[in-house]
């Protein structure tokens, strides 16, 4: 397809009505045109007909070294899609070439990370110069419980990734005597981690192996280790007690969640004295115990699961702590003692307050360290137990993100916590609980001539449609024009209660230093300004985050933020939902649009709880087999919403190894929007076929991932094809 290379046509030379420019040739490169096949869906008496159902692969099919002919007709449409991607971005190779290694330039390669002390031992990890993983070390503490000079290698993520498109270790965890290591390892990218043990003291790898788990576990004590497993949807079901040199076929399975709207996890608590396990749907939390001395005793449960009651716990000084929005919207936090958890034993810590969300708690054992949220900023603040002192650690930047880091040890007075913005690169800070002073134990490097004085941040306010306001960050390089000429990327989110924090990124530094603003619209779905943010953004309040989003766009074109005809939005997994519906909603706003793992089918996808994450999100989007939900999912389903309309350019990702977002998701959604496209801007599918939700593993590949979507965005604005 050599022949099309010069055809400078889709990807940035067409102005946002879809119009070729001038100079430029009007015929375009041939998209793949998959077949039709005639699929009926009939629910509450409405049919749906959706031609390209056929794409849909098994687990089984993507991974037998024996395709099929289905199988084999799938993979070869996919990878028609990339031969067509490469074709249509053909002309920005080498700006996707420059940007990936003006990227890279600024990353310290050699780098390492602060050490943390645990169980009488430091760690730390180290990256080598090209290479794309970490190196994990460790070493006995001195006498003096310093750390020693030199740490030796026990883990080498380098050694162990050779031989595969992916990797990625899920977690380790030392053994209570500091002699073995249970790791986890993922090499496909379906969230399906194998755990294996390590001898530190000889390097002698054990012949346990347990496979099909979650990646995370829980030592009691030297030779026994707790475990969650997958079921058939991903879904984390069973734990198991392993005894180390048995067979896992001989592990005892301890705990059962039969609700498939749960999932359970395992781990030790902080206090070293109980082993906890966890399982929570979307709305709903249950907590369990079991004394480490007693690893083959039962579990006791804490408080037993109540229908949209979320709490979560920690163990101090003989009693249990509990962070609950029980009768606390923005939670709030208990105690009571270990032997009489009833809620009717329960003390307040912490009360409830209207207007800051308790995020989470850090217990030491003579200190509490609250993660709050007010106004969509975070906070930290430090309460000492012994004596009810507390101090607030403060910050200055107009939009944040602080946050506790790597605090292993319970009878510490030191906090470790982190600290960047949109303008200042993450910094990590040990902070004196009892004195109340810092120290920056490091700050990340951004090699070149990186400045955070050459660019500003800002956070403003923009109206919503219902009379709400709607926090915005925004980030660019001093001297770019705030008075209308500039392209903008817009970034969005709003599900699941999860917040979209200003972190910074050396990499965006690449769109800014180009003229580019970026901005972060905190719009509702997230938690940024509470618990209710989120509930009046999912459910039957769900066009609330898409509203929002345009909303906000709207506002900071009339405040001249952006140039009007090059506005691009960008979102991925929940956030691609958000592009693909307010693309619907609104396609003349958009000069283009990035949607990453973009779940967009979700009517379809919400009806078949054969699929991971279907049957615990049906408190996040509702169950389709109920006709109010299914009527409401339908209004805004990206799938089911798609229309004859001046589409604007289109860049969307997925991975074939997606188990969050299936890939025939957004390779039926690309089909569909072609089908309607009345403007002659591009529609381009590009699967990673070794990846899977996260993209490409290896932190420069995954840059790679990121030079590719603003090479495409840097054209779209008419800023050139070379670097």
């Amino acid at each position: 397809m050599n022949h099309s290379a010069t055809l400078i046509l889709a990807v940035g030379l067409i102005c946002a009505c879809g119009q070729p420019a001038n100079n430029m040739p009007s015929e375009q490169p041939r998209p793949p045109r998959a077949k039709k096949v005639p699929h009926q869906m009939v629910e509450h008496g409405h049919t749906r007909n959706d031609e390209y159902f056929w794409m849909r692969l098994s687990e089984e099919q993507r991974h037998t070294p024996t395709p099929d002919a289905h199988t084999r007709e799938v993979v070869a449409h996919l990878e028609a899609e990339n031969a067509y991607a490469d074709e249509l971005l053909g002309p920005v190779k080498e700006l996707r070439e420059a940007l990936f290694e003006e990227m890279k330039a600024r990353v310290k390669e050699d780098d390492l990370s602060v050490p943390y002390r645990e169980n009488g031992f430091w760690y730390n990890h180290r990256f080598e110069k090209g290479k794309e993983y970490a190196v994990h070390m460790r070493g006995k503490a001195k006498p003096d419980g310093g750390c020693p000079e030199k740490l030796d290698d026990f883990i080498n993520e380098n050694t162990m990734a050779e031989g595969h498109d992916y990797f990625d270790l899920g977690d380790f965890e030392i053994s209570p005597d500091n002699r073995l290591c249970a790791y986890s390892v993922d090499t496909v990218s379906r969230r399906l981690y194998t755990i294996r043990f390590r001898d530190l003291l000889t390097g002698v790898e054990l012949p346990d192996v347990i496979t099909n788990t979650s990646g995370g576990g829980a030592w009691a004590d030297d030779r026994t280790f707790f475990y969650s497993r997958k079921d058939k949807t991903l879904r984390n079901f069973k734990i198991f007690r392993h005894v180390l040199g048995t067979d896992e076929r001989l592990d005892v399975e301890v705990f059962h969640e039969k609700d498939d709207a749960f999932s359970c996890d395992v781990y030790r608590d902080r206090s070293n004295a109980f082993v906890m396990i966890s399982t929570g749907s979307t709305l709903s939390t249950e907590e369990w115990y079991l004394p480490v001395g007693d690893p083959n005793g039962k579990f006791t449960v804490i408080l037993p699961r109540e229908e949209e009651h979320e709490y979560s716990v920690q163990h101090a000084n003989g009693e249990f702590y509990i962070m609950t929005n029980w009768k606390a919207t923005n939670f709030r936090y208990m105690k009571c003692p270990v032997k009489s958890t009833a809620k009717e034993a329960w003390v307040e810590v912490v009360p409830h307050r209207e207007d800051v969300l308790l995020e989470d708690v850090d217990l030491f054992k003579d200190h509490m360290v609250f993660s709050e949220r007010k106004d969509g900023l975070t906070r930290l603040r430090v309460r000492k137990l012994s004596t009810g002192a507390e101090h607030p650690i403060s910050f200055n930047d107009p939009a944040y993100v602080a946050y506790t880091g790597v605090n292993p040890e319970f009878d510490s007075d030191k906090l470790r916590y982190g600290y960047t913005s949109l303008t200042t690169p993450n910094g990590v800070y040990e902070h004196n609980m009892d004195t109340a002073k810092d120290t920056l134990l490091k700050q990340q490097e951004v090699v070149g001539t990186f400045h955070a004085s050459d660019y500003v941040s800002e956070r403003v306010w923009a109206p919503a449609r219902d009379g709400k306001r709607v926090p915005v960050s925004i980030v660019y390089r001093k001297g770019t024009r705030i008075d209308g000429p500039s392209p903008m990327l817009l970034y969005g989110y709003g599900s699941y209660g999860h917040s979209m924090d200003p972190n910074f990124s050396s990499a965006r530094l690449s769109l800014l230093d180009r003229g580019f603003v970026f901005a972060l619209a905190h719009i509702r779905g997230g938690e940024e300004l509470g618990r209710a943010w989120y509930d009046d953004g999912k459910m039957e309040h769900k066009m609330n985050t898409f509203t929002d989003f345009i909303d906000c766009a709207e506002y900071l074109l009339k405040n001249k933020y952006a140039d009007p005809g090059r506005l691009f939005c960008m979102g991925g997994s929940a956030g691609g939902l958000l592009m693909g519906a307010v693309v619907n909603m609104r396609p003349d706003l958009w000069n283009a649009v990035v949607a990453e793992v973009p779940f967009v089918d979700v009517v379809t996808t919400m009806l078949d709880d054969s699929i991971p994450l279907t049957t615990g999100e049906f408190d996040e989007w509702g169950d389709p087999k109920e006709k109010e939900a299914y009527e409401r999912m339908l209004s805004y389903s990206p799938y089911d919403n798609v229309k004859d309309a001046a589409y604007p350019a289109m860049l969307v990702l997925t991975g074939f190894h997606d188990s969050q977002v299936q890939y025939w998701e957004p390779a039926k959604w690309v089909q569909r929007l072609r089908e309607h496209q009345k403007a002659t801007a591009p529609i381009i599918l590009k699967t990673n076929m070794e990846a899977g939700h996260g993209g490409a593993s290896g932190r420069f590949e995954r840059l790679k991932e990121v030079a590719l979507i603003y090479a495409f965005l840097i054209q779209r604005a008419g800023l050139g094809t070379t670097p």
